[in-house]
């Protein structure tokens, strides 16, 4: 795959000791925060200025998906900086998954673009900081959950295709009772992902799968008694006929009596929760 040429696309990074206001040099010593009458607002690095160049033609889409962006020595070049800038602006770009980097002869710099379960995995580590630092309880998780869950139920109804409906009965077993509690999990798991994605809205399972990913890694599943996975069998059958039948308003009662029923279960099971805050405390 040949290589980008990004001439005449990108501007020249410039330093300059001038006023970012004025545009007028001034004598050192000769000036101070504020004596314009403006806010003072902080030059960029070269780096930083690389970056958002490239940044803008990768998401304006001037630079496709699966592209080679050139090499160090021709960025550098183009921009006008060092090679060290260049490599510092890569990273930038590789670190938010817009660029991909290899070696060897057919390496390079490669333009992608980063996918919803991407998103989704960083949203998931910094939710998992804030519950393992007591910030977040089983209670909140379980609020958030049921305000995406119910609104996603409610749009599958709407939305799905045949496809959708095919995947949510292949979750849903005879008898529970045969399967052991890991299995029951699985299924109980895979049909929630089934349902976010029947949505058809990429942030509503942007916003799920972190709390989906929380949920189940905070609570003993393996405790979780066979009348309750039992239960749990018997709602999705009743939420997929709804969905199935395109009956958004029996879709989103049924999940919220649903959550509603694992609460009790999840708040019970949560492996550990933080002491209450005081009242009014953010």
């Amino acid at each position: 795959m040949s290589r980008v040429s990004v001439k005449r696309r990108v501007a020249p990074i410039a330093a300059s000791t001038a006023s970012s206001v004025t545009g007028e040099r001034r004598p050192a010593g000769d000036w101070t925060p504020g004596a314009v009458g403006a806010p003072v607002q902080r030059v960029r690095k070269a780096y930083e200025q690389v970056y958002d160049q490239l940044r803008e033609l990768i998401v304006r889409g001037e630079l496709e998906r699966g592209e080679r962006l050139p090499g160090e020595a021709a960025l550098a070049r183009e921009f006008g900086v060092s090679r060290g800038t260049v490599r510092e602006a890569l990273r930038l770009l590789a670190a938010q998954s817009l660029i991909t980097t290899s070696k060897g002869a057919g390496g390079g710099s490669f333009v992608t673009l980063p996918t919803a379960d991407h998103v989704s995995e960083v949203l998931q580590a910094n939710i998992r900081l804030l519950n393992e630092s007591r910030e977040v309880s089983a209670d909140e998780m379980l609020e958030a959950r049921e305000l995406l869950e119910s609104f996603a139920a409610r749009m599958a109804a709407q939305r799905r295709s045949q496809d959708d409906l095919e995947k949510l009965r292949a979750c849903i077993v005879d008898d529970p009772l045969e399967l052991g509690v890991d299995s029951q999990n699985t299924h109980n798991s895979a049909f929630h992902n089934a349902l976010m994605n029947a949505s058809c809205n990429t942030l509503l399972t942007i916003a799920a799968q972190p709390v989906f990913g929380i949920l189940e890694t905070n609570m003993s599943r393996r405790e979780i008694g066979q009348r309750t996975l039992a239960r749990v069998n018997e709602d999705h059958r009743a939420i997929l006929a709804a969905v199935e039948a395109g009956d958004g308003d029996a879709a989103e009662r049924l999940m919220r009596e649903h959550l509603a029923m694992l609460r009790e279960t999840y708040a019970r099971l949560w492996k550990h929760e933080r002491e209450p805050r005081p009242a009014g405390h953010r």
